[in-house]
């Protein structure tokens, strides 16, 4: 025990072994102990940061589901958590050795690490605090959310089938590329000074860009610019949870980008929650100034829209700034919806003006709020600042980075749809038949509600004044139904032993 009066000084931490550079793999752990680089603490908050972010992924999905109709709710949701299961594949296959790679040239890796091959202890390219195996994991969900985040352009009119093969491609050809030459130290924009703290243009740019041609390729749902087309989100709940699960995980997705549990994430967490409440204020009272109404929808939008904007910087400016991201990016997003009335493109959802527009306006302000002191909080990172430390050849940087990133997306999505369309199977657009009866009936066989299918089975076994719709004509007492008249086609299939009928004999009700 120590001497009272001369005691000893209290271990605020462990020092760690130096990384002895042993092998691709970090050494032999038959032989080695890989665990002595590298602080628990931040082993564990980088494991709880990657499940937050997995989070935001469900979130986006119920997101979506709650602004589409109901008939084609489900399949957002699957499109969501397909989009995880396949891009994960993917990034273990060889998209992290394309993004990662330590011997990445300026714009995309090799497959040095193809299928994970010498992934484990090796410090990462991301932080020398953090092991290969760990930032592997880690960046694989920020490929992930990216790819749910895109898809969700085929609200309403598009086949699921080649939305997931798209899905591979498209990590591949177009967000792989971006990541390396955003985030790899081989990477161009890297080299060149561009900062983006957590996928300003990778992530949001890139999807949001992508969402813009998918939509273009697609093109307008059934009934686009008449009254048959009902814009009213079908569920607002859904897109509360949906928020709500995307505001949490973003703590993960901001704060984890420190790629330490250190001041800089708390930062990070602190501008990302400011920005978010700032942004769903903006929106709110930019929709109140036009309809005398406080919307729930607006409100989440500007959420959203708020950290969006912040993520790009989120490691790099100061507290007060968030104020500015929430309110510009909010309001520039909220604004930005209109951009699809003149384009003459139906972005269902609009996820160019919150996820384009927002991450566009992210990366321009992290130009000029950028500061060198907030950066140097983890100790480690260096960097030049933005207008606050008179930088001012920032802003063009940022600029460079952002129009290449976006227009790479959109040109490269454009190609890539083009070709599918032209592959037998793999057209890209939903017949005029299941986009009537509804995407999730036609292509999942499934409902986010019971009652959207019961109500199809009552009304085609409701008793008109002469027997049962098609009842009458199966039993030979006369073809008396609306459909054996030929007034309304029938499906020629059953569901759950339930004639389904053409849901435009009755009206708008399958909406």
């Amino acid at each position: 025990m120590a001497d009272d009066a001369n005691p000893s000084p209290p271990l605020d931490f462990i020092t760690l072994v130096p990384y002895n550079g042993t092998g691709a793999t970090g050494g032999d752990p038959l032989v080695d102990d890989l665990n002595i680089w590298y602080q628990s603490g931040d082993i564990g908050f980088m494991i709880i940061a990657t499940a937050l972010v997995l989070l935001m992924i469900p979130g986006v999905g119920f997101f979506y589901s709650g602004l589409a109709r109901r008939k084609s709710a489900l399949s957002l949701i699957w499109l969501s958590v397909m989009a995880t299961a396949v891009t994960t594949f993917q990034w273990f296959f060889w998209g992290y050795s394309l993004t990662f790679s330590h011997t990445a040239g300026p714009f995309i890796g090799d497959l040095s690490n193809f299928g994970f091959r010498n992934v484990l202890a090796q410090p990462s390219v991301g932080s020398s605090r953090i092991p290969d195996l760990l930032f592997a994991i880690y960046q694989g969900m920020f490929s992930a959310i990216t790819v749910a985040l895109a898809t969700g352009a085929v609200a309403e009119r598009g086949r699921m089938l080649p939305c997931v093969i798209f899905m591979f491609i498209w990590s591949t050809i177009i967000y792989d590329p971006i990541a390396c030459w955003t985030w790899n130290t081989s990477g161009w924009s890297n080299r060149m000074g561009g900062l983006d703290f957590a996928g300003g243009t990778p992530v949001h740019i890139a999807s949001g860009s992508a969402a813009l041609a998918y939509s273009m390729m697609l093109g307008k749902r059934r009934g686009h610019g008449t009254h048959e087309l009902n814009y009213r989100p079908h569920n607002v709940t859904h897109i509360v949870i949906g928020t709500v699960f995307l505001w949490v995980g973003w703590f993960g997705f901001n704060a984890g980008s420190a790629l330490s549990a250190n001041m800089r994430a708390i930062m990070a967490a602190v501008v990302t929650n400011l920005a978010a409440c700032v942004g769903g204020v903006t929106w709110c009272v930019l929709d109140y100034r036009l309809e005398r109404k406080w919307s729930t929808v607006g409100f989440c939008s500007g959420v959203v829209a708020g950290l969006v904007a912040i993520t790009p910087g989120s490691g790099y400016v100061p507290v007060w700034s968030a104020v500015v991201y929430g309110v510009l990016g909010a309001a520039f997003a909220n604004y930005a919806t209109k951009l699809k009335f003149i384009l003459r493109i139906d972005d269902a959802l609009d996820i160019f003006a919150v996820h384009g527009v927002g991450g566009l306006v992210g990366n321009i302000l992290t130009a000029f709020f950028a500061a060198d002191y907030i950066a140097a909080l983890d100790h480690v990172a260096v960097i030049k600042g933005g207008w606050l430390n008179h930088n001012w050849v920032q802003l063009p940087i940022q600029l460079a980075d952002s129009f290449t990133g976006g227009f790479y997306s959109f040109v490269g999505t454009t190609m890539i749809l083009f070709v599918m369309n032209l592959i037998p199977g793999l057209h890209l657009r939903a017949a005029e038949e299941a986009e009537i009866l509804g995407i999730d009936d036609a292509e999942i066989g499934e409902f986010a509600y019971d009652y959207v299918e019961l109500t199809r089975e009552v009304l085609n076994d409701v008793d008109g004044e002469n027997g049962s719709i098609y009842s009458n004509a199966e039993h030979g007492h006369g073809a008396t139904s609306p459909s054996a008249r030929g007034d309304y086609p029938s499906l020629g299939r059953e569901k759950n032993g339930i004639h389904m009928m053409d849901p435009r004999m009755y009206g708008q009700s399958s909406q």
